[in-house]
Order: C-alpha cells, then structure tokens, then sequence
C-alpha cells in the first residue's frame, strides 16, 4: 500500500494511504483526545441519476436513489447497523447529498469494534423487493416532512429557479412519485456501481492506532475489480428562470434565500477559487463587514444570516440565507454592496483582517476531530491535501479575490422568499 505522510508547521499530520482495492484512506491520529470519529463514504450523491458503467451504455435511474440506498444499507439478513452500535456505545449516522454518501461513527471505546461493523455493512448489501417496498411509506414520510421545512423548501424553490437542466435541482430524497419507481434490482445496479472501493473513501480522526487500524481495513476490504464511471453532463444554461419566487408556510417571519448563478467553464472549483470565494463573502457580508453593521443596526437580518459558496459538479453559486422582515432589501443590499466593491475596490485593512481571521479558524479547526473528518471527506470526495489550504491563504492577493467580482452578475441572481401564512386560510403559492 502506497503511503503518503502530510504535515502542517503546527505538528499537526495524517497519512493518506492508496489501498489496492483503489479505496482512498485518509487516517490522522489525535491521541490527546479521548474519542475516534469515522467516515466511510462515496462519492455519489443525489445528482447522479445518470452514468455508465465501464463503457457501457449510460442508464438512467429514479430521483432519490442514492438517499433510497443509504437508508437500506443498514439493513441486512441479520438485522439493523443500529442495533449493533447500539451493543458497542457508538454514535452512527450517514447521509446523502449532491455528490457523496458517508455513513460514520463516533465513540470513546471499543473503536475496533464499532469500526468493524462500518466495514461490515457498508460493504453488505441486502435488498428484497419486500424490503425495499416497505422503505417507501418511510421515506416518503420523510419527503412530505421536508415540503413542510420552510428552511428546506426556501433553498430548494431557488435551486429550482436558478437550474433548469441540472440535478442539483431536485430534491436529494426526490419525489413521492420517483422513489415508487425503485425496486431491488436498481439498487444492486447503483451498489455495484458506486459502492466500488475504487470510488471510496475512509477517513478516521482520534485516538486510534494507525498500524493496527490499517492492518483491520485491509483485512476487511472485500475484493473488487476497479470500476470506470462515466457520470452524465447537463447543457445547463448561464441563465436562471425567474429572479423571484416565493411560497407561504407556517413561519413567524419571513425567510429568505439569495443567490447568484455561476458560469461553469470546468466541473470543479479549484481549492484557490473556494478560498477567494470564502474570503470574498466575508468581505461583502461577514461579522466585520460595513454591510454586516449596518443591516444588523437597521433590523434587517440577525444573528441567522450566513452566506456560502454552494458548488459541486458542474454547477456552483453564491448564497445568501436567513431571516428579515424586508428580503427584498436585503437583497438589494447586498447587491449594491458587491458593486460598490467592483467599482471602489476591496479595503486593504479590512482584507489583511478577514484573512487573518480565516487562517486563525483554519488552524482552530485541528482541535476539533468531527470537524476535522469532515475536511479530511472533502479532501476525498475533491482530491485535495488538508493542509493545502493554509498554504493558499497565505499566498492570496486582493486581486485574486476581486477578479471573482466577475462572477456576480444581476441577470444571473435569484430570490427565494418564504412568507407568513395569511389569516385567512388557503394554499400556499408561487410565483
């Protein structure tokens, strides 16, 4: 197995080890904390509806599939994952997004253990037609719940206005309707596929053993010829569909959800736009941002605003969420504020702070082993060294971030508003 040792200035390091199966693993020991966290996951999420498999014809498959797979992966012959935690004290969850599916632990004790089961039933399907049939009231359950979420319906209404082709459109649990057209063959079909250690990845962060954790996975990981994945493209346009929508549910004031559509010129973001991207956003609307003041002294927002680079394949944006009694002049606000700043440029005093903000977070985050699992999956799922980032900040100009101004354009903007219900009781509504 071929090793690779990284190491930041501040004695921090991890191994990444190429397994011959083809599964990536990532392992950063912290033996000062009395805890272990993990993650096994796949890089394949709710926007892979359509692909090919070792040159094969490309297939196309239901909505919500990916989520559909996560849930049955607990289950075997032998009963639930949970269960079996349940015996060993371990925390466990998964979850699906656009672009990956992790399934995780944590736990203070029998790490061997808890880790065995992760090995065991990700890598154990057990799907029947009875089985799989009975998961549909479930999740559709859980659909239904999801159209009652304001936070939920606000991000996907814009999603739906600002994509038109793209799958990052649909929900990630799709739709009552999609999900009643999957069955166990379908679902053995995308296993077979992603489930491929050549497509995976593990990560472990805590007190844990390196050696001997390695010399477990290796004796665990099943034997599997390598797969070629051909993921499906979309001719998604530069356009979005309407700059407005809006729905009324049950919220005591309004939400909102802001945001403004990229131009994809490559699938992926690079590590140096993201962080231009993220020093850019707090620069427009961070803690120490004019903006920020002002709109917190004037009663616009609160302490729930936040903004994110929302990206992953083949589609990336810029988004602005929270609650104000006026969306709309938040969102004004905003707007007016990035092109102030394409015209008068960015404060020198203001950027050497907000990036010396953002190095200090970088180096806080090594105390935190949850957080740092969680870099380590994105590191996997984007092919990215961990400690890449430090190195970056470090060496970005305010030019770096102010060409990305560019990217902010107001015919390619969307604003997503969930309202309070009216007195009088009626359907909610778009338009």
């Amino acid at each position: 197995m071929k090793r690779t040792v990284y190491e930041n200035p501040f004695g921090d390091s991890y191994v990444q080890v190429d397994h011959p199966s083809g599964l990536k693993i990532y392992l950063m020991e912290k033996p000062q904390f009395s805890s272990a966290y993990a993650v096994f996951g796949t890089r394949y999420g709710s926007i892979d509806t359509c692909f090919a498999k070792n040159g094969g014809s490309m297939i196309h498959v239901p909505e919500g599939i990916a989520h559909y797979l996560e849930h049955k992966l607990f289950e075997s012959e032998d009963g639930d994952a949970f269960n079996r935690y349940a015996e060993t004290g371990g925390y466990a969850n998964a979850y699906t997004s656009f672009d990956r599916t992790c399934y995780l632990f944590s736990c203070t004790n029998r790490f061997e253990d808890n880790l065995a089961i992760l090995l065991d039933f990700v890598q154990s399907p057990y799907f029947t037609e009875e089985t799989v049939a009975k998961e549909q009231g479930i999740i559709g359950q859980e659909i239904r719940m999801y159209d009652d979420s304001p936070a939920w319906c606000v991000l996907f209404n814009l999603l739906k206005t600002m994509y038109t082709e793209h799958p990052v459109r649909i929900d990630i649990a799709g739709t009552v309707e999609s999900i009643a057209e999957i069955n166990a063959e379908l679902l053995y079909q995308c296993y077979e596929t992603f489930y491929n250690p050549s497509n995976m990845f593990l990560c472990i962060v805590g007190n844990f053993d390196t050696e001997k954790t390695l010399r477990q996975i290796n004796a665990a990981i099943k034997p599997n010829a390598p797969v070629d994945i051909e993921r499906g493209t979309f001719s998604e346009p530069d356009t979005v569909a309407t700059p407005y929508i809006e729905q009324r549910l049950a919220v005591s004031m309004p939400l909102f959800c802001f945001g403004y559509k990229h131009a994809i010129k490559s699938p992926v973001r690079s590590l140096k736009t993201r962080i231009c991207m993220a020093l850019l956003l707090e620069l427009i609307c961070g803690d120490a941002s004019p903006l920020y003041a002002r709109l917190i002294r004037d009663g616009y927002i609160n302490d729930e605003f936040e903004a994110e680079y929302f990206h992953g394949h083949g589609y990336a944006a810029v988004l602005f969420e929270g609650e104000s009694r006026d969306p709309q002049k938040v969102a004004d606000a905003i707007a007016e504020e990035i092109e102030r700043l394409k015209t008068e440029g960015i404060d020198k005093k203001l950027f050497a702070a907000v990036k010396r903000g953002m190095y200090g977070d970088a180096i806080r985050r090594f105390d935190n082993i949850e957080g740092l699992a969680t870099q380590l999956t994105e590191c996997a799922v984007a092919d990215l060294e961990l400690f890449e980032e430090l190195k970056l900040l470090k060496s970005i100009t305010i030019d770096d971030v102010l060409k990305r101004l560019a990217l902010f354009q107001q015919d390619k903007c969307v604003l997503s508003v969930i309202l309070p219900q009216e007195e009088t009781e009626g359907e909610s509504c778009t338009k």
